[in-house]
């Protein structure tokens, strides 16, 4: 086969007229720089809102495909929601400065954590999610995934006080809500009991209520499972009903020592 040939059947094959992959890099570049923007003190807030806005434009113009462009109303409101988005990333940091007894400084978690940069950029990438915007918040979260380990789905529904501890393995999906002083460990999945099309406008992830501890690759499934306030799930739990308020939880395994007699 010729290189005319092998040109033409490509450009048969690509069928997604609005894939530009130019449009996650943009969205990462967006990421990156709304996050220096809340946290970095060497870098200016207003001229950086200004560049942000801009950098949103660009990204309403690949990312919006409505020819009116309804997207590009969302960056005024969505700026007046962040002052009150960085105090609750601030109490994030403060959670787990609080709870790790590894944590050195709060500057530490800011900067060297993945649990807290998984939640701050599930946290900015929220407010696009609810505003009607599905795509810039999707890759938002993935981006972060990518360096963290972390998936949280931008449609989650998390409340103060959060804290992911280790980070890597954790899965938090779409339709989860997770309430006030929650604790994470790493690999724990927060998922639905099966995948299927027709349930993607049901409440398909669990209810998780406040002062809860989930240890490590714990996997709770379920919209209708709840696990009530002030329980702990132990590590490699399987849950997938309801817990009442105040229970613990806990996976025993077995385990057997097999010692071999001394071979002179």
């Amino acid at each position: 086969m010729d290189k005319d040939s092998i040109v033409k059947k490509i450009k048969k094959h690509k069928k997604q007229p609005h894939l530009r992959f130019r449009l996650k890099e943009k969205v990462e570049t967006f990421t990156d720089l709304l996050f220096y923007t809340l946290f970095d003190i060497d870098t200016p807030v207003e001229e950086n809102l200004d560049r942000l806005e801009k950098e949103f434009d660009a990204l309403v113009a690949m990312a919006c495909w409505d020819v009116d462009k309804p997207c590009k109303k969302i960056w005024e409101n969505y700026m007046s929601q962040l002052p009150e988005v960085l105090e609750r990333l601030n109490l994030d940091a403060e959670a787990i400065v609080s709870c790790d007894p590894a944590s050195l400084s709060i500057e530490e978690v800011y900067m060297a954590y993945p649990g807290f940069y998984a939640i701050a950029i599930y946290r900015l990438a929220h407010g696009f999610y609810q505003k009607g915007f599905p795509l810039v918040p999707r890759l938002m979260t993935e981006y972060a995934h990518r360096q963290t380990g972390v998936d949280i789905n931008p449609g989650a529904q998390i409340g103060k006080s959060f804290f992911i501890d280790h980070a890597t393995g954790v899965v938090i999906g779409e339709t989860a809500i997770i309430k006030d002083h929650v604790k994470l460990y790493q690999g724990v999945t927060l998922g639905a009991h099966y995948v299927a099309k027709a349930l993607q406008n049901t409440k398909r992830h669990p209810t998780i209520e406040n002062n809860v501890t989930i240890y490590a690759n714990a996997t709770i499934l379920g919209g209708k499972t709840v696990i009530g306030e002030n329980s702990i799930i132990g590590g490699n739990a399987w849950v997938t009903a309801s817990v009442p308020a105040n229970s613990t939880v806990f996976h025993t395994p077995e385990i057997k020592i097999k010692t071999l007699p001394n071979v002179v």
